[in-house]
């Protein structure tokens, strides 16, 4: 048996990597999906506080809407597609699937806050009201997710027994 084709060979290593990658891609996407879909149901659909362009009028609002509700479930699908390969490969490791998920979903929300909603001003959080507990709110969710991610990415593996 040739070293490359044993547990502990170079191989390994590289495949373990590209397993860790997939899934913090896969969670990534997820995770993306995730935070795209709570922002637009609640905050477009249900409290109708913005579009995700506001800069026009309510029809192309609600064309921006739509778009960004098919990014959301298109990286969902690709995600979960992920997921279901990374299963079936009995390569998940639900620690590192779940660092992608809440890091990608806070980088959205992080993302829309700081980018969308105050350097492009594509759209505010609510119109008509005092930002600032809302811009405060938002960011502080979005860095706490993002932070949950860091750590579970960086914590060791524990030992099996």
């Amino acid at each position: 048996m040739s070293a490359s084709s044993t547990s502990e060979g170079p191989a390994s290593g590289a495949t373990r990597r590209g397993a860790a990658r997939l899934n913090l891609v896969s969670g990534g996407l997820v995770g993306l999906g995730s935070a795209a879909f709570v922002d637009e149901v609640v905050f477009h659909q249900v409290l109708h506080w913005h579009h995700f362009y506001d800069r026009s009028t309510s029809a192309v609002g609600l064309v921006s809407d739509g778009l960004l509700h098919a990014v959301s479930w298109l990286a969902t699908v690709g995600g979960l597609l992920l997921l279901a390969r990374l299963r079936g490969a009995g390569s998940l490791r639900a620690r590192t699937w779940w660092a992608g998920w809440f890091l990608w979903c806070g980088a959205f929300q992080l993302f829309d806050g700081v980018v969308n909603h105050k350097l492009l001003g594509l759209h505010q959080i609510r119109y008509g009201v005092d930002l600032t507990p809302y811009d405060t709110v938002w960011l502080v969710v979005a860095v706490a997710l993002v932070l949950v991610g860091v750590v579970l990415a960086l914590r060791p593996r524990g030992r099996s027994a």
